[in-house]
């Protein structure tokens, strides 16, 4: 910070409530004996004034602009011998040139004992005020510095969670191909080349804060496939999306666990069936709907598929997405609720 923003930082700060209100209270005494014991001459009040005026706006800038660090002596003193100087000088520049200018008589604040005091005031004044200012400005950079580090960590742990999720799935899916290579050639084939599109999306998007809706359905649709492949039986898939939510920026692989979840707790557990996504505006609110045949006993201990999904959701949209589980004894309905806003601009989801 340069000299000239130390010096406007200071005196605004001066006039922050909770150091004008002592100021006031410790300045009125003086003015008021400064008027009451200088032997009626007209001008005491207002020297008094400017005494007081002049010593809190000097005295803490002074000390900040020489001491920006806080007080210390390694300079050789060098800059307490200045900061004692300017304090000297402003108390007798008002309480002795000032009157001689004038021609007043003697007043309380001008007698040499009370300039003594003056200068003493001075001195621990803008002391107290200066150290005080540059310990809330340095709290005030602090909490900034918390609160970006805060950021970045998020932003890691975000990143931590894509990291689990993108290997998940794609060892889940490796292990079918294996299997299927042993039973269908073919069908391995085809889920090879499913898979190959796949991962050339997942890694396009994957240090992306968002991407479109499409993108998002097209990795959830080629997964259903894959598992079809195997078992054209399996299940029955329907997908509803409302018209033109192509476009709407969603975090990638946010639908991609809770897709692999319905077929792996619900079909593939042998829960035959339909399993239905839908995706329609609420208000000011997108909401995706996935249903799988299969009650649901809700996450196991030690899973990371949805409790991963619901920490993704809360860092990347402040609290403010919703992720519910809700079973009956057929189905199993999870419902992710989005603000229409998006994501927190900037955030790595």
């Amino acid at each position: 910070m340069n000299e000239g923003s130390i010096v406007r930082a200071t005196l605004k700060a001066l006039f922050v409530p909770r150091r004008l209100l002592p100021i006031i209270l410790i300045s009125l005494p003086l003015v008021a004996a400064q008027a009451r014991f200088s032997f009626g001459e007209p001008m005491a009040a207002p020297l008094g004034i400017l005494l007081c005026a002049l010593c809190v706006a000097v005295a803490p800038v002074s000390y900040r602009v020489l001491f920006p660090e806080g007080l210390d002596f390694s300079h050789g003193g060098i800059r307490l011998l200045l900061y004692a100087t300017v304090g000297v000088g402003v108390v007798l520049s008002v309480g002795a040139v000032v009157p001689k200018v004038l021609d007043m008589g003697p007043t309380f604040l001008t007698d040499r004992y009370s300039l003594s005091v003056c200068a003493a005031l001075f001195l621990v004044g803008g002391w107290g005020l200066g150290r005080d200012i540059g310990f809330e400005e340095s709290l005030a950079l602090e909490r900034a510095r918390a609160a970006r580090l805060e950021v970045e960590a998020e932003q890691a742990q975000l990143l931590a969670l894509r990291s689990h999720l993108d290997p998940h799935f794609l060892f889940n899916t490796l292990n079918a191909i294996a299997e299927w290579c042993q039973t269908d050639g073919v069908v391995a084939e085809a889920a090879v080349l499913r898979l190959s599109a796949m991962l050339r999306s997942v890694l396009a998007g994957v240090r992306a804060a968002t991407w479109p809706l499409e993108r998002e359905l097209e990795l959830v649709r080629t997964l259903f496939e894959l598992h079809l492949l195997r078992d054209p039986d399996l299940f029955q898939l329907s997908v509803e999306v409302a018209p033109g939510l192509e476009s709407f920026p969603v975090p990638p692989l946010v639908l991609l666990p809770l897709a692999e979840n319905a077929v792996k707790h619900g079909p593939a557990a042998g829960h035959r069936g339909p399993i239905s996504l839908t995706i329609q505006t609420r208000g000011d609110a997108l909401v995706f709907t996935l249903e799988n045949p299969g009650a649901s006993k809700g996450p196991r201990e030690g899973s990371s598929g949805l409790p991963t999904v619901e920490r993704r959701l809360a860092l990347a949209y402040e609290g403010r997405a919703s992720l519910a589980l809700a079973s009956d004894d057929t189905r199993t309905r999870v419902t992710v609720t989005l603000p229409r806003s998006g994501p927190v601009p900037g955030v790595v989801t």
